[in-house]
């Protein structure tokens, strides 16, 4: 068996609908038992973006806003979409500055991810961000943001009972105790 060989079979393909956002294309398909089907794609024009700000006292800066699919307020590390093509790392600058007021001179990459896989192609990355300095925030129209600096553990904790459920947050603060409990921050 070749594991790099698609045992998917695409019979016909229509996109369902457009946005500047997402493209929805439904296929339909013969899986890999031979039987036939659809198969739903969410295309995202656009990569995900994560920043882990993290200040020389170990606390991180978290945004809190009302996430409209959810009908929910969520806490999340400041994130952002970046356009296909540009360096991530110029999204990740950008993010941070939109939505916290916070420039950083050390950027590392600490984790890449697939959102959620069976139903989309979104990817995200996360940076961590050092050496801060607060300027204004530059949110944008659409954005009614809460901005909040609190300890790395709280944040921890946070993940912990379920109070951050966003997945690209929750990665990148595991990620961040995990290199904590390594001896690399």
């Amino acid at each position: 068996m070749d594991m790099q060989q698609n045992p998917w079979q695409i019979n016909e393909t229509a996109v369902q609908y457009e946005n500047k956002w997402i493209r929805v294309t439904e296929h339909q398909v013969t899986n890999p038992s031979g039987g036939k089907g659809i198969y739903g794609v969410v295309h995202f024009k656009n990569i995900a973006i994560g920043v882990v700000a993290l200040d020389a006292q170990q606390h991180i800066y978290l945004v809190g806003q009302f996430r409209f699919p959810l009908e929910a307020f969520s806490w999340e590390i400041p994130e952002g979409g970046g356009p296909v093509g540009e360096d991530p790392l110029l999204s990740a600058q950008r993010e941070l500055l939109e939505e916290t007021g916070l420039v950083a001179t050390s950027w590392t990459p600490i984790v890449q991810m697939h959102l959620s896989n069976s139903v989309s192609d979104e990817s995200g990355i996360v940076y961590l961000a050092r050496e801060l300095e607060q300027r204004e925030a530059e949110p944008e129209e659409t954005e009614q943001l809460f901005v909040k600096k609190i300890p790395f553990e709280e944040a921890y904790r946070m993940v912990k009972e379920h109070r951050i459920t966003d997945s690209l947050s929750i990665a990148a603060i595991q990620k961040i105790r995990l290199m904590m409990l390594e001896g690399e921050l």
